[in-house]
């Protein structure tokens, strides 16, 4: 049995695909599946659903014995205050889960996210000594960065794998209103007004639109989660991106281009709440995960937005 967390999410929900293409059908799928249409992600799929609530005590009790837990879930809402319930949800949640992993020998893979990085003064660099000097901007990714400080000082880091996550896109992150990604938001305000709004530089060294992101698909993501699986004696904190940054006028030039249209963007101006915090850039340094063993190369932006419109976007059913 495999645990899956998160599995009716954006991420989550791509992965159980992948691992039901496998052939593996014994998951056990642990998730909330709410209002908003999350249900969707799970049809056509296989799976047995536990409450999160119930994992730990099932696991402590040995009532279950899963081979791998991957720990894919999370409170994700970057704009929530709540420290502390982003403690409970987001640290408190993994060390208890990764405690019963690293007692029990089980194989265990959690989602981290490159906004531990803050605003990128130290670099995006995944070698272990750089974490405990960085400086979250918001309690969740603070509430990541400090499992990951405690992978580390406690010696966990060798023993599970992290995997931070940069801007990742693709089908099923539907359900995540305006916390889904750009592509998909920009997608929409082509179909709606024609047009891409972007937000104008507020610094003189970047032009407008030329604020650059490490864009990664969600397929790439999960081929490294499933390498991981088959590779069990690679573990540390890795970055997950592509390894390339590429600005947003090239992320709409691809939707334009994916949709067949000329490009039409307008640029806005960053709104005051978020201007002193905004990152301009920000690039996963791979080469750690590259010296692991991993052999994949990474789709361009331009081919995994075309995927993502013609084969998924564009679709009467978009869903993975």
């Amino acid at each position: 049995m495999i645990i899956l967390t998160g599995a009716a999410g954006f991420i989550g929900s791509v992965l159980l695909k992948a691992l039901n293409d496998r052939g593996i059908d014994d998951v056990l799928a642990v998730d909330t599946l709410g209002s908003k249409g999350k249900f969707m992600n799970l049809r056509g799929k296989q799976f047995g659903l536990l409450s999160p609530d119930l994992l730990h005590d099932k696991l402590a009790s040995g009532l279950i014995r899963p081979t791998a837990i991957l720990h894919i879930g999370a409170n994700t809402n970057t704009s929530d205050p709540d420290a502390d319930a982003m403690y409970r949800k987001n640290t408190d949640y993994t060390q208890k889960l990764a405690d019963i992993a690293v007692r029990e020998g089980i194989r265990f893979i959690y989602a981290s996210s490159a906004s531990v990085y803050g605003d990128g003064a130290f670099g995006f660099s995944d070698d272990d000594s750089l974490t405990p000097k960085l400086q979250p901007l918001n309690p969740y990714a603070w509430s990541k960065w400090l499992f990951d400080a405690h992978a580390i000082r406690y010696g966990w880091s060798d023993k599970v794998v992290g995997l931070r996550f940069f801007n990742v896109f693709g089908p099923n992150e539907y359900h995540k209103g305006f916390m889904a990604s750009v592509v998909y938001h920009s997608y929409k305000q082509v179909l709606d007004t024609g047009k891409i709004k972007l937000f104008q530089s507020h610094r003189p060294e970047y032009n407008d639109g030329e604020q650059r992101r490490d864009f990664v698909y969600v397929d790439d993501l999960v081929r490294v989660i499933l390498w991981l699986l088959d590779n069990p004696s690679v573990n540390g904190i890795y970055n997950l991106g592509t390894g390339k940054a590429r600005t947003y006028n090239d992320l709409a030039g691809a939707i334009f281009k994916a949709l067949d249209r000329e490009p039409n963007i307008e640029y806005v101006p960053t709104p005051e709440s978020i201007r002193n915090s905004y990152q301009y850039f920000t690039e996963a340094d791979m080469s750690k995960l590259i010296a692991a063993g991993y052999p994949n190369p990474f789709l361009t932006l331009e081919e995994s937005i075309r995927q993502y419109v013609r084969e998924h976007l564009q679709q009467t059913n978009p869903y993975r």
